[in-house]
């Protein structure tokens, strides 16, 4: 791999054609190379970088800075990484908890009906602004592309959380540098509680375990990004080796009780297929968007890019000395045109080891597992003002990028389509079936070929019901029984052939927001567009 003349530890991005890019790399205090990405393929517009000030009183004010720093991944060695830190100014100390020795941001652990501040500092070489993902927030505290600042910028967040409770997580979003900049470290978990959750017996504390898969690739301890160029960026980024918070072969002994695994899909582009390599059942909590009305099994659990699950697991049965293995097992993955996950060491649909689980001690006690959770607060489809003619968003390849409707990303634009009347319940239709060379201006290209998790800003959505045709029910077959559509939901995987109805509120925030594929590289190509929530 080549290296920038100015470092010997670099990370490594590469251009859309393949060619080895420029990486602009600078001196940090510390003497660490600071990364820099290329250009985008589709270059965003320009926008004036905007800062919220402050407003009334707050329950809790955090300092939030993202930074180029160098962190212990593989044992004896550094890597150079982008990451955020975090300091409590104003409120409990316990809302910021960093992870221990990760280049993961600190989990945010916020209560419902807080109002919170976050302060936010961009001290990487590039612009960048924070989404809350799965946060229903109002327009201008969402992470939006247009409100990115540079380097030495400053934005400030204030909202009032009112989500349930559940597993959400925070990253950039900057257009056409989201998928880089994750994956050089910037991303955090936010644990929501409410008086719901806390009247339950779920495992709290050090039973209480977060999980963030992601994938990478090393060229001797440093990252390497889109090795393969202009594939990797149409098939979605792979990596070759698999972390779970930040660490390699992670390891997480417990003890002969219950716990509650917070597991979030933090890689690019990575589809996983988990389950527990004894054939235990899993047991899930929640979903995306909290808590479920009551616990679920399957044999296995689905999770596509952003998608999270709560598992409940119960080690009282197993023998001291015995360890329990997280597994992603192998599936037929989707392909496009013969390309799939292009020269990837490790391929989609692999089979391969997520996490251990050794149990070492006996417990003196455990938290039973609750017959009902909560009380979701669902809509009912008949609410839907346009249940006789759905939304219907294609996904497919038109003129050698992804699209939605035929369209591809523009900074403030909205087609007519993509407008809404706020107070109203809409039911969505995802397809990913555009298959074959096409044209016009909703759909065709080179459709359908492969999975995309299609992921909708501010309120959760329910999925309704999906059907997938006969070109891709094999594939399809191979990961279904482990999908999860019993909860609220953000994102959704659709798989090629697939069709997906979401029903959706939109009563909350007027304003414009996104949805998009959630494949970072997609998203980066433009596979993403506003929708405007209008008053009027």
């Amino acid at each position: 791999m080549p290296e920038h003349p100015l470092s010997r530890r670099t990370f490594l991005a590469l251009s859309g054609t393949g060619v080895a890019a420029l990486v602009v790399a600078a001196c940090t205090p510390g003497g660490g190379a600071i990364v820099s990405t290329t250009t985008s393929m589709l270059a965003a517009e320009s926008t004036t970088p905007s800062t919220v000030p402050p407003g009334g009183p707050v329950d809790v004010e955090i300092a939030l800075r993202a930074f180029p720093d160098r962190v212990e991944i593989r044992p004896g060695s550094t890597t150079d990484v982008w990451r955020y830190a975090a300091e409590v100014i104003q409120g409990d100390p316990d809302t910021v908890e960093p992870i221990a020795g990760s280049y993961l941001g600190p989990t945010f652990r916020f209560q419902r009906g807080q109002r919170v501040r976050l302060v936010f500092d961009n001290e990487i070489p590039d612009e960048s602004i924070v989404h809350w993902h799965g946060l229903d927030v109002p327009e201008d505290m969402d992470g939006h592309p247009r409100f990115a600042v540079p380097e030495g910028g400053r934005y400030v967040y204030e909202f009032t959380v009112d989500n349930r409770a559940g597993t959400y997580w925070y990253h950039p979003h900057p257009h056409g540098r989201t998928g880089p900049q994750v994956y050089a470290g910037m991303a955090g978990l936010i644990l929501i509680s409410d008086d719901e959750e806390d009247a339950l017996t779920l495992p709290r504390g050090e039973f209480d375990i977060p999980l963030v898969i992601q994938d990478r690739t090393f060229n001797g301890d440093e990252l390497v990004y889109l090795p393969n160029g202009m594939m990797d960026r149409m098939i979605g980024f792979l990596g070759d080796e698999i972390l779970v918070n930040g660490h390699l072969n992670a390891e997480f002994p417990v003890a002969t009780r219950s716990y509650r695994l917070r597991v979030l899909n933090g890689s690019n582009s990575r589809i996983y297929k988990l389950a527990w390599s004894d054939g235990t059942p899993l047991t899930i909590l929640t979903t995306d968007g909290g808590l479920l009305e009551t616990p679920v099994t399957r044999p296995y659990v689905t999770l596509g890019p952003a998608e999270r699950v709560d598992l409940w697991a119960d080690f009282a049965s197993d023998e001291i000395g015995r360890t329990r293995t997280l597994v992603s097992l192998p599936f037929t993955a989707p392909q496009m045109g013969g390309m799939m996950g292009g020269t990837a060491a490790l391929p989609l649909g692999a089979g391969f080891d997520v996490a251990s689980f050794p149990i070492d001690s006996a417990a003196d006690s455990s938290d039973p597992l609750p017959d009902r959770l909560s009380n979701p607060g669902f809509a009912a489809v008949d609410e839907a003002v346009n249940i006789d003619s759905p939304r219907v968003v294609t996904l497919a390849m038109a003129q050698g990028t992804w699209t939605l409707n035929g369209r591809t990303f523009q900074m403030t634009n909205v087609a007519e389509e993509e407008i809404v009347t706020h107070g109203t319940t809409e039911i969505w239709e995802f397809h990913n079936t555009g298959g074959g060379m096409g044209g016009g201006m909703m759909g065709g290209g080179m459709g359908g070929g492969l999975a995309h998790p299609m992921h909708m800003h501010g309120q959760q959505f329910q999925i309704l019901d999906r059907s997938i045709d006969n070109d891709g029910r094999a594939a399809w077959e191979t990961v279904s029984g482990g999908y999860v559509d019993d909860g609220w939901k953000d994102t959704v995987l659709v798989m090629p052939g697939e069709k997906v109805r979401v029903l959706r509120r939109f009563t909350t925030f007027p304003g414009l927001f996104l949805y998009h594929c959630h494949i970072l590289e997609h998203e980066d190509m433009g596979m993403m567009r506003n929708f405007r929530i209008d008053t009027t």
